[in-house]
Order: structure tokens, then C-alpha cells, then sequence
């Protein structure tokens, strides 16, 4: 089975070498029946790197131990769900799994525009059919998950799954990540292809915008899961800490974001060709320095894999990719110019142009952040760190000013904004969100971040209720529906509009989750059994330890009595596992979490006499973080599900 993943393999780089080639050749020699075999190529690429999924998927499974990758990432007590998940625990299983994303992409693409775009069409299968031919590169000579040990070196049992990855979110996780980072590779092929073929109209734009959508969403919500891990499995009282792997993902999101709304101005005004071309660029080149951050081991992150000989074949393979893009942007240059100008800073054109700005600057910051200490080291033999202090003060206040975009932008008129209208538009949220801030002020909150935030957190959220409650009323006035109805078919009507406000509205509730950070406390303590220690108005007493072990790992717990005044309102068990086979101890933290505040507790150690060390802490708002991701997805799947105008313009054909 083994030896069949490893041929599998062989047979995949055969193919899609012959896919991208057929392609290229099949197009430039007009030859249908050529476009054709390398498009059927792409569909035999899928399968056989699903077989090969499936044999190391099989190997786990039975405990094949004679695959160094499954002795290193397994052992026979782990938990058959982690054992699944095991698969991208791995620099080599992981590698396997993103080429399979990406072979599934490319023939969900190559299926779904089937006898449509057939000047774009061979350039895209070309495209990813040598992003595919890479990585199984990689996995044939450099990374193989299907390396076996010598016979006399195999291993009864494995040294089993980092204990960190062993936890519900790491099998959501990584799939969404990786989900999110391959699929910029479609809209990059579309932009390619646009490029080489000339076919520089907003065609390309209308296809790609949710294959553009689709990824983004996913990366989103790879990124709060992976806060949600680090929140619940760290142990430190934290979610988010501007580690290099979290800027990494942070990154594409943050392009690819600007990029979903710059693409509506070319739709409206065929504005900014150069521009969206150069942000879909930017994206998937993002994502390889990512990919790059994560896998070369240059970096030292509890998210990234260790050393590697990776790292050169990947920088060779971002300069290639980017001096080609560099290339066919000079080269098409001419066909780049806009056809319009802006014709009113007061419009929403400009507005979403100030937005793009913004979060290019944002990208650029955490990207100096996180390449800084490896150029420094590279260059001066210093290795210097770029903490959390740094991040923070330049990108709060960008994020900011972002805020209060998502509440401007989308208000503003095209084309021209009268002062009429601008009134009309922002008097009530303005007010309201006066009101928010100078109340606050008087209630005694000082942080002058947070009153900013959270008067703008009340200022857009009153100005999408606005946009929402003008809508209803307008239909009822109209077609004399009740609320529901109206409100249902308004976001019908027109669900990339309204399904966007739903997003910003996610947004917004993540920021005010963020601003609760200004009012964490926390404190470490050592108890014995029946002693207490108080933060603020909570008290917590100390009743004593349990302990035990199961097959995977021992654990100690320790049980606390929390109390609030004198009423008792939670009992709260953090505890310390340690893994038998990786020899090696994980935190396990108790939350007890509302809408305004988490009180959570971390075990820090656990002492001879029956005392613990344990870390306090209150942490404002965080709730509304979760909620607001929870929002964010429900708006973009709103976004994502296509009406009759979609479906008409989703594949346009071409002569």
C-alpha cells in the first residue's frame, strides 16, 4: 500500500505535467482536442492524489509504523480522531494534503467552466496544473510522507501527535487554512490568464470573485479558530500574540480583502484594471510567503515545522512566480489604463480606494514586523524580536481608521456625494456615536483607544440598522409586507450588498471583542488546599487536587470554588495533562465566560505539598470575538449564494 502511495505520486507529476503542457501547446496551436486531453489530465490529477490521501490516511489507521512519517506523528493510544487529523500534524503529510486541496480546486474550476472561456481556460489549467506539478515535487524529492524506515529500525509503537494538536479546533483549523491559502491560487490562474491572453475586461473579474470570496471566507475563519486553540490550549490568557505564522495568515486575508472591494469598482465604473490585477497578485504571492514562514523552519513559532530543506525551493519558486507577474504587468501595461477617472473624493469609489490604502498599509506593517528579525538576522548576524508592543501601536490605530470605513464606504454614493446626502446618511449614526463615546467618558472609561473604538463600533453599526431599516420600510411601503418578509426579500434582492453588511456587522463585533484587551487583569498565585485569592470582586478557593491517567496521558486537576461577593456561581477544574509518549506536559485552562467578561484559569504547576501555582485572569469582551466570527460567516455564506443576476454573469462566455 505504501509503495503504491509513493507510484500515485510518480503518476501525479507525470499527469499534471502533461496537463499544464497540453495546455499551453493545445491553445497556442489551436488545437481543441489537445485543451481537451489536458483538461481530462486535471480530473485524473484529482484522483490519483485522493488515492494517495487515502493510503496514508490507511496507513494511520492500521498503525504503519514502517512510514517514518506515521512512527513520527502517531502511536497506538492516540485517539482515532487525532489520528485522522494527525495527517497535517506533518511537514510531508501536510504538503501531501495541500496539493490535494489544490487538485480538487483545479477540477472543480476545470468542471465548472466546462465549454465556457475557452481563451482563458487552457491559461488557467496550465496554471494550476504547474502549481501542482511543484508541490509533488516537493513530496517526490524533497518531502515524502511515503519514506519508509529501514526494516530493522522500525518502531512498535510511534512517538504520537504533538500534544498541543490534540484538541477539536487543530482538526478544523489547518483544513480552513489550508482551504483558505490554496484556493488564492484560482483567482491568481484567472488573473494570469487574463494577462497572457489579453482578455483584460471585467469577465475574469465577475468569474473569480467568489472563487476570490470563497478562500478568503475560509482563512477568516481558519484565523479565528486558530485564536480560539491558542485561547483555550496555551495556557497564557491570550488569543492573539503577532506571532509570524498568525501574521502569515493575517496577511492574504488582509489583501485579499482590499481586493473584494476594490473589484466592485471596476464592475461599476471599469476602474482600477492595473490595480485589481495587481491585488490578486499580491494575494497569492502573500500566501506563498506564508507558506514560505511557516514551512523553511527560519522563523521559531509553536505553529511552524522545524527546519527544513524546503525553504530554498520555495524562495526560488515565489521569485519566479513574481518576476513573471512583474513581467506580463509591464507587457499588458497599455491595456491596463482605466477607462474612467474619479469623478468626487465624496464618493464611495474613493472611499473604497482609501479602505484599499489602509489595509495595504496594515499588510505592509505586519509584513516589516515579521520579515525584520530574519533580514536583520540574514544581513547583521542580530537577531532581533519584534514583540507585541510594536504590532499593536502601529496597527491600532490603522484599525481604527478601517472601522471607521466599513461604516463610510459603503454608505456613500457612487460617482458623486452630496452634502444632502451625506447628512441624510450619517447624522444619526454620527450623533449616536458621539453620544457612546462622552457617555462612556462620564461612566469613567478613560482608555482613550477603547472610546474611540467603541463610539465607532456604535457609529457603524447604527448606520447598517439605518441602511437595513430604510430597506424594509421602502418594501412595506411598497408591497405592504411585514417585517420579516420585507427584511427576507430585501437581502434577496440583492444579497452581495446586504450579505455584506451582515459581514461588517461580524466585523464590528470582533473590534469591540479587541478592545476588551485594554481591560485585561490577571494575576499568579500559590494556594494550598482551603485557602483563597481574589481579583477584583471575584473569589476563588483553592478545595484540592485529583489525578489519574488514561492510555494517552496523566492528568492532575485542580478544583477551585469560585465566588462572586458571597454568591457562589461556578465551580472551575484547570488541569495538567502530561503525554506518556512524547514526554511532555500541556495545559489544560478552565473559562468561565459571559457576554461581558471571561474569567479564566490556567494550572501553572503543581507542588509536592499538595499546592498549586495557577494564573488568573479577567479578560473583558471576549465573547464577542466568537460571536462576531460566527456573524462574519453567516454573512459571507450570504454573500456566497448566488441569485439569477449571478448565475447569469458568473460565466460569461467570450467569442
Amino acid at each position: 500500500m505504501t509503495d503504491l502511495g509513493f507510484y500515485t505520486l510518480v503518476i501525479t507529476f507525470v499527469l499534471a505535467a502533461y496537463a499544464g503542457i497540453a495546455s499551453i501547446i493545445g491553445y497556442r496551436s489551436g488545437l481543441p482536442a489537445l485543451i481537451a486531453s489536458g483538461r481530462r489530465s486535471v480530473y485524473l490529477v484529482a484522483g490519483t492524489l485522493t488515492l494517495s490521501i487515502l493510503i496514508l490516511f490507511h496507513a494511520f489507521a492500521v498503525h504503519d509504523f514502517t512510514l517514518q512519517y506515521v512512527a513520527d506523528h502517531s502511536n497506538r493510544a492516540l485517539p482515532w480522531p487525532y489520528a485522522i487529523s494527525a495527517l497535517w500534524a506533518g511537514q510531508e503529510g501536510s504538503l501531501l494534503f495541500w496539493v490535494w486541496i489544490l487538485s480538487i480546486y483545479t477540477a472543480a474550476v476545470t468542471w465548472s467552466h466546462r465549454g465556457r472561456q475557452k481563451d482563458l481556460m487552457p491559461t488557467v489549467v496550465a496554471v494550476l496544473s504547474l502549481n501542482v506539478l511543484f508541490f509533488v515535487y516537493m513530496l517526490l524529492f524533497v518531502a515524502g510522507p511515503f519514506e519508509k524506515l529501514p526494516s530493522f529500525n522500525v518502531p512498535p509503537d510511534g512517538r504520537g501527535l504533538n500534544p498541543l494538536l490534540q484538541h477539536p479546533a487543530m482538526m478544523i483549523h489547518p483544513p480552513c487554512l489550508y482551504i483558505g491559502y490554496v484556493g488564492l491560487a484560482v483567482p491568481f490562474a484567472f488573473a494570469v490568464a487574463a494577462l497572457v491572453t489579453g482578455k483584460l475586461d471585467d469577465g475574469w473579474i465577475r468569474t473569480t470573485r467568489r472563487w476570490m470570496l470563497f478562500p478568503w471566507a475560509m482563512l477568516g475563519i481558519g484565523i479565528l479558530l486558530g485564536g480560539r486553540w491558542a485561547y483555550v490550549e496555551l495556557g497564557w490568557g491570550g488569543y492573539w500574540a503577532w506571532d509570524p505564522v498568525e501574521n502569515a495568515s493575517l496577511m492574504p486575508w488582509l489583501a485579499g480583502t482590499a481586493y473584494l472591494h476594490s473589484v466592485m469598482i471596476q464592475e461599476k465604473r471599469n476602474m482600477m484594471k492595473f490595480w485589481n490585477h495587481f491585488l490578486v497578485a499580491l494575494t497569492f504571492l502573500l500566501s506563498l510567503v506564508g507558506t514560505f514562514i511557516t514551512r523553511s523552519g527560519v522563523i521559531s513559532s509553536v505553529h511552524s515545522f522545524a527546519l527544513s530543506d524546503i525553504g530554498p525551493y520555495f524562495s526560488g519558486y515565489m521569485l519566479v512566480v513574481a518576476a513573471f507577474t512583474a513581467v506580463m504587468f509591464f507587457v499588458r501595461r497599455e491595456k491596463l489604463r482605466a477607462e474612467s477617472t474619479l469623478d468626487s473624493y465624496l464618493s464611495r469609489e474613493s472611499a473604497f480606494l482609501l479602505n484599499n490604502l489602509i489595509l495595504l498599509g496594515a499588510c505592509f506593517a505586519v509584513l516589516w514586523g515579521t520579515l525584520f528579525p530574519i533580514l536583520s538576522e540574514a544581513i547583521r548576524g542580530v537577531k532581533i524580536t519584534v514583540g507585541p508592543p510594536w504590532f499593536n501601536e502601529v496597527n491600532v490605530p490603522i484599525g481604527l481608521i478601517l472601522l471607521a470605513l466599513t461604516g463610510i464606504g459603503p454608505m456613500i454614493a457612487w460617482r458623486r456625494a452630496s452634502l444632502a446626502n451625506l447628512r441624510s446618511m450619517f447624522i444619526v449614526p454620527t450623533a449616536l456615536g458621539l453620544v457612546t463615546g462622552v457617555g462612556l467618558r462620564l461612566a469613567g472609561l478613560a482608555h482613550g483607544y477603547a472610546l474611540v473604538s467603541f463610539a465607532l463600533a456604535m457609529f457603524v453599526i447604527i448606520a447598517i440598522l439605518q441602511e437595513f431599516w430604510r430597506g424594509v420600510a421602502a418594501r412595506r411601503r411598497q408591497f405592504r409586507e411585514s417585517v420579516l418578509v420585507a427584511l427576507k426579500r430585501l437581502i434577496d434582492k440583492n444579497r452581495r450588498r446586504y450579505g455584506g453588511y451582515v459581514v461588517h456587522v461580524g466585523i464590528v463585533s470582533i473590534f469591540v471583542g479587541l478592545t476588551g484587551t485594554a481591560f485585561n487583569v490577571d494575576r499568579e498565585a500559590t494556594l494550598k488546599p482551603g485557602q483563597t485569592v481574589e481579583l477584583r470582586d471575584y473569589t476563588l478557593r483553592f478545595q484540592g487536587l485529583e489525578s489519574g491517567r488514561n492510555p494517552n496521558y496523566e492528568w492532575a486537576k485542580a478544583r477551585f470554588n469560585v465566588y462572586k461577593g458571597t454568591r457562589h456561581i461556578v465551580d472551575m477544574v484547570p488541569s495538567k495533562n502530561f503525554y506518556i509518549a512524547n514526554q511532555q506536559p500541556t495545559t489544560e485552562v478552565s473559562i468561565h465566560t459571559s457576554l461581558r467578561e471571561d474569567l479564566y484559569l490556567a494550572l501553572a504547576a503543581v507542588h509536592e505539598d499538595g499546592s498549586v501555582t495557577f494564573k488568573l485572569f479577567i479578560n473583558p469582551l471576549v465573547q464577542w470575538i466568537w460571536i462576531g466570527g460566527c456573524i462574519f460567516a453567516f454573512g459571507t455564506l450570504i454573500v456566497m449564494w448566488p441569485d439569477p443576476m449571478d448565475r447569469r454573469y458568473l460565466i460569461p462566455k467570450y467569442a
